[in-house]
């Protein structure tokens, strides 16, 4: 099974790929092609796409970590080229979502409207975890979520008519059964990374050997730090391939205890279990 990253905001500078701040990686496998959220524009997508040899037509299905802009803002120009391609989401996805700044409060859900979605897509929503290929698992809504979740103060949603703090319904992540042992794949993590261990590690129940994307770290305060070290200590402490927004100081920190099992992955790596 390989696992390509395709957007995110740090490339080399020689790399012929676009950065940006959205996520989208290629899970391949010999039973097809999972495209996991789709970044943050279709330019950047269809741009990084044909620079890594990929040919969307050949995407068999996509799956959203979550519904903000920076993982779906490439899903319109996907489907324009692939009606039909089936969508894999959280029905919490479909919630319009804001960003509420000293300057206002924008709009950073899904662009598309769920009745424009379901028309373009073969649309899948689910709660539970469900398999898309075989042995590649959406987890399903991630409960219960005890221990922090990566949140941000200016992400909120409209409840009764009113701003409430977004409570990231629909975050979920992949987890992928190979040779080597469980491999969690996430997208921004707002679940919270210690939650989304114990979720897979309470649902699975076999070892995770590797944690791949976007962890949410890069707000955490050294006591959740400590916390999250001492569950990867308790797992064993799984290769890490890390980026979005685990957050470059969070990066160090790992790096710096465990040199040998954390790498970066951005636009362009690849791996294969």
């Amino acid at each position: 099974m390989r696992i390509q990253c395709v957007t995110d905001n740090c490339v080399g500078r020689s790399s012929p790929l676009w950065g940006e701040h959205g996520l989208a990686m290629l899970i391949t496998s010999d039973d097809g092609t999972l495209l996991w959220d789709t970044g943050g524009s279709g330019e950047v997508l269809e741009h990084n796409l044909r620079s890594l040899g990929v040919d969307a037509a050949n995407i068999g299905a996509v799956a959203l970590s979550h519904a903000h802009y920076d993982h779906t803002g490439g899903l319109a120009w996907l489907l324009q080229q692939h009606p039909g391609l089936p969508v894999h989401m959280h029905a919490a996805g479909l919630v319009a979502r804001y960003s509420r700044r000293p300057g206002g409060t924008e709009s950073i859900g899904l662009g598309l409207a769920g009745e424009a979605l379901e028309a373009a897509s073969e649309l899948h929503l689910h709660e539970q975890p469900a398999e898309l290929l075989p042995g590649v698992f959406l987890t399903g809504s991630v409960q219960p979520r005890p221990h922090p979740r990566g949140a941000s103060a200016h992400h909120v949603v409209i409840r009764d008519g009113r701003e409430v703090a977004d409570p990231y319904e629909d975050d979920m992540s992949l987890v992928l059964e190979t040779g080597e042992g469980l491999v969690l794949v996430c997208g921004c993590c707002h679940a919270g990374l210690r939650n989304t261990l114990a979720y897979v590690r309470a649902h699975w129940g076999a070892p995770i050997h590797a944690v791949l994307g976007g962890t949410h770290l890069a707000t955490a305060e050294d006591q959740e730090l400590a916390a999250v070290e001492a569950a990867l200590e308790e797992l064993g402490v799984p290769q890490l391939y890390l980026n979005h927004c685990t957050g470059e100081q969070a990066i160090r920190r790992l790096w710096a205890r465990w040199p040998d099992r954390v790498h970066s992955f951005s636009a362009g790596s690849a791996i294969e279990f």
